[in-house]
């Protein structure tokens, strides 16, 4: 039997667009993830606000209040635990009051104030810390993302996560060796398989992307040492109010997680 540690998996909507689809999704990972769920560490995920997003007139999100409301009813309902994005750092004690994981967006991981923010926030609260790696940012640079959450936390509350590194204008890569890379930080390298495929501003008001490469590149990430991946699903992927060309349909949730774990379990 393998004591290999359980693949962490972060899987949710892209934005909370209501209670009833969070609901719906985590209903579905209950059930479609079962038979797996000796092999996983599931993390439910959700953004109560896309402060990113292109056009000012994109769906935000729920706001805070209300996006922490829902998260901590799945909390409740389902037992999973709960991750959601944090932007300014005075949001950070409130996130981690119902979080599990404070993620900080990828735009913001050079911001020591929503590190340190975060990282005590973390630490009074007993949750991790999970920050993107910028597009602009090698992963050696990450390793100043690490020494600064270390002022609070030790390194297995520390997540670092690849979501692809800027190659000219709407496009991304990812980068194989850097997971490797940032593992040997002593955290733990997840490998972010919604957003690496996005084509940011690709549509002019909004961004595209290539949901069809989610699967090879989440198979080579793991293949190159990610302990985990993070994966944004939805109902109806093409209605989705965030992210619509990168997410994943709820039927292709179970398939390519018994993909990863067969990959993950030989590595």
């Amino acid at each position: 039997m393998s004591t290999k540690a359980p693949l962490e998996l972060f899987i949710g909507p892209c934005v909370l667009e209501s209670e009833a689809l969070a609901l719906e999704i985590a209903t579905s990972l209950k059930k479609n993830l079962e038979p797996f769920k000796d092999k996983i560490k599931l993390t439910f995920k959700g953004s109560f606000d896309k402060a990113n997003r292109s056009s000012i007139d994109s769906y935000r999100g729920p706001g805070i209040d209300e996006g922490l409301r829902i998260l901590e009813k799945i909390k409740k309902d389902f037992g999973y635990p709960v991750i959601t994005d944090f932007h300014y750092p005075e949001q950070a004690s409130q996130v981690a009051s119902v979080c599990d994981v404070l993620q900080v967006p990828a735009f913001l991981c050079r911001q020591t104030d929503m590190i340190l923010a975060g990282a005590k926030a973390c630490q009074e609260n007993g949750s991790r810390l999970k920050v993107k790696k910028g597009q602009f940012l090698s992963p050696e640079e990450t390793s100043n993302i690490v020494s600064k959450a270390k002022t609070y936390l030790k390194e297995d509350s520390i997540l670092l996560t690849e979501r692809g590194t800027t190659f000219g204008y709407n496009r991304l890569i990812v980068d194989m060796a850097s997971f490797e890379i940032m593992k040997s930080f002593g955290v733990k390298a997840i490998h972010d398989a919604t957003h690496c495929v996005q084509r940011p501003g690709g549509l002019g008001t909004s961004t595209g992307g290539a949901r069809e490469q989610i699967p090879a590149l989440a198979k080579a990430a793991i293949a190159a040492g990610a302990d985990g991946v993070f994966m944004e699903t939805h109902p109806n992927p093409d209605l989705a109010k965030s992210d619509p060309t990168n997410c994943l349909s709820l039927e292709a949730i179970p398939v390519i997680v018994e993909k990863l774990l067969r990959i993950y379990e030989v590595v």
